[in-house]
């Protein structure tokens, strides 16, 4: 397992400063900011879900990690979504500090947007999502609202990812008819503790159920 200063060493190599936990900004709805280990986004790219022609969306992505990692070792074009105004600007300052210090030139595009997730409207380019518990059911429910609704405005191949997974959202995925459960990451080992949350479960949207 990757200890945090492990954590800090890749970020200084990314030019970014996205580790550490922070509850500062938490509310009933939007939960704290903690950022996705590595080696669960390594598991993750190994799995072969994303490529480098895919287009991904990072669901409260914090202080950008999702979207700079991705992007660098993919090659993949990422779009992060904040709310809160600190995290966004940390982002904002971290895509900026990787696009100047890291980025290869052949990279495809990354962008930090400022704006509640409900009221995002999906571009069309993106197809793969990402979702590490970042805010309650209620919300949860209108942005997948919106996913499936993108679906339909131009229907492509769309994977959801849901790292450490909340039951909340498991159980109302189950009730979405284009939705469908393809498959799951183990990320236990890379833990001290046995956590059988400590997943990735992987959902497609397919009308044809």
């Amino acid at each position: 397992m990757k200890s945090e200063f492990e954590d800090y060493l890749i970020d200084a190599k990314l030019h970014i400063e996205t580790a550490g936990r922070n509850d500062s900004f938490s509310t009933d709805h939007l939960y704290p900011y903690e950022p996705t280990s590595y080696p669960v986004l390594d598991r993750l790219i190994e799995s072969g879900y994303i490529g480098r022609e895919d287009w991904v969306l990072d669901y409260g992505c914090g202080k950008g990690r999702v979207p700079i990692y991705l992007n660098h070792k993919i090659g993949c074009s990422t779009i992060g979504v904040e709310l809160m105004d600190g995290f966004y600007e940390d982002a904002v300052k971290n895509v900026d500090s990787y696009l100047k210090h890291v980025k290869a030139a052949d990279n495809g595009d990354i962008g930090i947007v400022h704006l509640s997730a409900q009221k995002f409207k999906i571009p069309e380019s993106v197809n793969r999502f990402f979702f590490f518990n970042p805010f309650s059911i209620a919300v949860f429910k209108s942005v997948m609202g919106r996913v499936v609704e993108a679906y339909y405005g131009k229907e492509r191949r769309m994977i959801l990812f849901f790292y450490y997974p909340q039951d909340e959202y498991i159980a109302y995925l189950s009730t979405i008819d284009e939705v469908m459960f393809v498959d799951e990451i183990d990320c236990t080992d890379l833990f001290e503790e046995n956590d059988s949350r400590n997943r990735i479960m992987i959902y497609e949207i397919n009308p044809a159920g």
